[in-house]
């Protein structure tokens, strides 16, 4: 059950005039009355005799118990209470108690011993919501105490929830993104948009903002993108502000509408922006910070997404057990991967890839301030998916897009357990719905990559899938037959057989392998165990890169296949 706090209004009736009316779109049906202040409040909706004025009447009565100097401008207080879409259609008689609730909590009417409150009615004009309106003067004369009431509101929703059997809510904590209000959604519609303004722009400021190292970065992608910029500058000449708009998006002056920066979401002003910049001095050219270094250098697909993946496996383990602000900046940062990697993705990957990243831009942010010094190598990384440009979608750029989907996926769970920690409900639910996104993004990306990689699996010589079983049974006996049931195992043999001839080790590597993250919530472990020990093994990940395995090739005693002195065995990795 979501209450929102509506803009304060002067005209009462104003607002009587919409909520009784046909609505925008003929979507009000049946207005009527639920409850008011006064059970003999007149209802317009289905007393004849009533009229909207007669209910303005006795609603701003209290209005003339001051001098008319002495009367708020603003005085109309409403509020909307709408259920969720999976809620039972609630009845009047439960939709009047829950507006006496929520008028309780909020302060406008807080009833018990207090009887001199404001005047309220509460109006459904739809099976799912109320409205209600409210005098802000008292009976008494006097202002009500309705400070934070969009958070007592909320409160109040949550045991509402409980008592009702309804959806549970998870609790805020204030730091999402506002919301588009009614008239945004209407001014898209009359558009032929299929979402706000707002929205759109939120998404093309957070793409902008992902691995961007210096202002003038920051602010050349946005104009790359299309927007129109305004910048606002102080008497020394550093910048205070932005504002974006979209082209076509004018208001009734034939004007462009504007929007700042922290108006779109909490952490796009300018202030928590360049707070990203200042540890991650990578720029080309020197800005308001005092930044200045080489240019950018660009890379292919394929390794913007291996060094995703790097960096993804070094902020795994700060989100296990680095501090509060260092972990911050590594959700933060993961957010930025996620636009970055929407933003360059291949078509068939690339819905799913966008809806995480919106999904989880919830997730990003928590009262905890991000120490983005810990968030570097992450910035970076999405710094080379965003230079990177498209990937293609096969090839070696397929495969490595399925291996970074992969990691990603236990990046953004572990942000999930980390907000589930810290008691952060709708952050913890946003990481898990961007799970949910990467999932199916994986499944698309994998299928062919992995395909491949079966086949070479099946085309192994018996003795050969043997010996790997073995391998596998050597190093996680615990999960061994669950591996071996499973489809993914062709393609696991073929890697443990490619590890081999890359002169590893495999039963080493995949305890390793095992070793560095949990397998609880995958879904296929034989597919997370390609990818660690392509990964781990610097093997391509495209199978068609490599040339089918000596069947008869045998280890000297010391585990190393036999060779040059100085096989990839004895030579150290990088960490990861």
């Amino acid at each position: 059950m979501i209450p929102r706090i509506h803009k304060q209004g002067s005209s009462t009736r104003g607002l009587l005039n919409y909520l009784y009316g046909k609505g925008a779109r003929e979507e009000h049906v049946d207005p009527h009355l639920v409850a008011s202040f006064d059970s003999m409040a007149p209802d317009p909706g289905r007393d004849p005799s009533a009229t909207k004025e007669d209910l303005q009447r006795l609603l701003d009565q209290p209005l003339h118990l001051l001098d008319e100097g002495q009367r708020p401008d603003q005085h109309v207080w409403h509020c909307s209470v709408r259920a969720a879409g999976t809620d039972r259609i609630l009845s009047d008689e439960e939709w009047g108690d829950i507006a006496r609730r929520i008028v309780a909590a909020t302060g406008i009417d807080p009833g018990g011993v207090d009887d001199a409150g404001c005047r309220w009615a509460a109006v459904r004009h739809a099976d799912d919501h109320i409205h209600i309106i409210a005098t802000l003067v008292r009976e008494d004369g006097r202002r009500p105490d309705h400070h934070r009431s969009g958070q007592r509101a909320q409160a109040a929703a949550r045991l509402i929830e409980a008592d009702y059997g309804l959806h549970r809510v998870a609790p805020g904590d204030g730091t999402a993104a506002k919301r588009p209000t009614s008239a945004e959604h209407h001014k898209a519609e009359r558009q032929g948009r299929d979402r706000t303004v707002r929205e759109e722009l939120r998404e093309t400021v957070r793409r902008a903002v992902a691995g961007a190292a210096t202002e003038r970065e920051f602010f050349d992608r946005l104009k790359g993108a299309g927007l129109l910029v305004r910048t606002r500058v102080l008497p020394s000449g550093d910048l205070k502000g932005y504002t974006v708009a979209l082209p076509g998006d004018h208001n009734a002056d034939r004007e462009p509408v504007f929007y700042a920066g922290s108006t779109l979401a909490p952490d796009l002003s300018l202030p928590r922006i360049q707070a990203r910049f200042d540890t991650t001095a990578v720029a080309s050219a020197p800005d308001s910070t005092g930044h200045q270094d080489h240019p950018p250098q660009r890379v292919g697909p394929s390794v913007a997404r291996r060094t995703t993946t790097d960096a993804a496996w070094a902020a795994l383990v700060v989100l296990d057990g680095g501090n509060d602000g260092a972990a911050a900046a590594q959700i933060a940062a993961t957010g930025e991967v996620l636009d970055a990697l929407a933003k360059t993705s291949a078509l068939h990957t690339r819905q799913e890839l966008r809806q995480a990243a919106l999904v989880f831009e919830r997730a990003s942010r928590s009262h905890t301030r991000e120490e983005f010094l810990h968030g570097q190598q992450l910035r970076r990384a999405a710094r080379d998916l965003a230079l990177s440009g498209p990937a293609l979608g096969r090839g070696e750029d397929g495969a490595t897009t399925a291996m970074v989907i992969d990691m990603v996926f236990f990046l953004v769970t572990a942000a999930a357990h980390w907000h589930g920690r810290k008691q952060h409900a709708q952050q913890a639910a946003a990481a898990q719905e961007a799970a949910v996104h990467l999932r199916a993004a994986y499944r698309t990306a994998a299928g062919m990559p992995m395909g491949a990689l079966y086949e070479r699996g099946q085309r192994l010589a018996l003795p050969l899938r043997h010996k790997q079983a073995a391998h596998l049974r050597q190093a996680v006996p615990d999960l061994a037959e669950q591996v071996l049931a499973e489809p993914g195992w062709y393609a696991l043999a073929a890697t443990l057989a490619d590890v081999e001839s890359a002169g590893y080790r495999p039963a080493v590597l995949l305890t390793e392998a095992v070793g560095r993250r949990e397998l609880g919530t995958a879904e296929s472990v034989s597919d997370v165990l390609v990818w660690r020990l392509r990964h781990m093994a610097d093997l391509p990940a495209d199978a068609s890169a490599m040339t089918q395995p000596d069947n008869g090739r045998s280890l000297q005693s010391d585990g190393r296949s036999p060779g040059p002195a100085t096989s990839r065995a004895d030579q150290p990795r990088k960490a990861r």
